[in-house]
């Protein structure tokens, strides 16, 4: 009996869960570019296409791909995806400096000269003195240009 009621309380509840639709004020974009970058303000979300027209890649785009696309408008590369040029060895005394808006970062380490070993990931955090590739011993440290307050929703 006590079964019979569960199932039966649990078909109703299901019922009103699935009739019910989200309120427009319930609804909100995801995206972390906002606190991380400061407000993006009225470019975070594209005009959209004219009545009768295909939008354009500018005009359709928003949230990380908007910002990507005006900022290479602009020449500027928003996540600076290039490798760096390492042109010494990375010791305690003078390691290798990386920048980053996020306390912890992923770095690619190929050895030094370059492709001197396979390529081996490393991850680098703010809070640690230095961080060392296991491979070649070659020492990096973030160069934090982040907030100190984090991604800004306190946690």
């Amino acid at each position: 009996m006590f079964s019979t009621t569960l199932r039966t309380f649990g078909t109703v509840v299901t019922r009103s869960v699935i009739r019910q639709t989200p309120r427009v004020q319930d609804v909100r974009a995801f995206s972390t570019l906002g606190p991380r970058l400061g407000e993006l303000g009225p470019n975070f979300f594209g005009p959209g296409a004219k009545d009768g027209t295909v939008a354009t890649d500018l005009e359709h785009a928003t949230g990380l791909e908007r910002a990507e696309l005006l900022a290479a408008m602009e020449g500027k590369d928003l996540f600076e995806m290039k490798p760096l040029k390492i042109t010494k060895y990375g010791t305690k005394k003078d390691p290798i400096r990386v920048k980053s808006v996020d306390p912890v970062r992923y770095v690619g380490c190929t050895g030094f000269p370059v492709d001197s070993h396979e390529l081996l990931w490393l991850v680098l955090d703010k809070n640690h003195e230095f961080d060392r590739c296991p491979e070649c011993g070659q020492v990096f440290k973030i160069n934090y240009i982040g907030t100190e307050g984090g991604h800004g929703h306190g946690h």
